[in-house]
């Protein structure tokens, strides 16, 4: 896996091994082409960091930090890892439960990108239902930031109080969700 645009484009990166299902170069790429200029300077958040691809990938094109929140093992170390490795710079990692930590945490984000694991059966936590219907993304989103939920492309795309669906893309076994804030009257 590697980094694919910016000061750091072509740096490989490593993956933890909890992790098995990488966002795709591919998807990535679409993901960065939506998002054009709005990286720039960006404070991002990363939830369900994983790799740190996504994080990784906005602060090598120019986002000024972001911070990565997982809370599988070993992941601290290899996002660290990551951004000694690429260089880039403003970069905090925080190994801890996504849903309680966004409790927690009172910080406004221009970027929140959410690759949770996929709800594949009933059985399956859907992290996505949970982030949307809890309404803490709104609360961390800044005044024109915006939310990009990754999820798998079977599953349907969600409504979610003070969000506003703006893309909804399928690009193989991936879907790509950008959320903004609802326009206030």
């Amino acid at each position: 896996m590697r980094i694919i645009a910016g000061k750091a484009g072509r740096r490989k990166i490593r993956v933890p091994k909890t992790v098995t299902r990488p966002t795709t170069d591919f998807v990535r790429q679409a993901l960065f082409s939506m998002l054009g200029a709005q990286v720039e300077g960006a404070r991002v958040l990363d939830l369900f960091a994983g790799s740190g691809a996504l994080g990784l990938e906005a602060l090598s094109r120019g986002a000024a930090s972001c911070v990565f929140v997982d809370e599988g093992r070993g992941v601290e170390k290899v996002i660290e890892g990551n951004l000694g490795q690429t260089g880039l710079d403003g970069g905090r990692v925080i190994r801890a439960e996504v849903h309680g930590w966004l409790k927690r945490d009172r910080c406004r984000y221009d970027l929140i990108f959410a690759d949770p694991p996929y709800a594949r059966s009933l059985l399956d936590r859907d992290h996505v239902a949970e982030l949307l219907d809890a309404g803490l993304l709104v609360e961390r989103l800044a005044d024109g930031g915006l939310l990009a939920i990754e999820q798998a492309a079977e599953a349907e795309a969600r409504a979610a109080k003070g969000l506003d669906l703006l893309e909804h893309r399928t690009y193989g076994g991936s879907s790509i969700l950008l959320y903004a804030p609802e326009a206030r009257s």
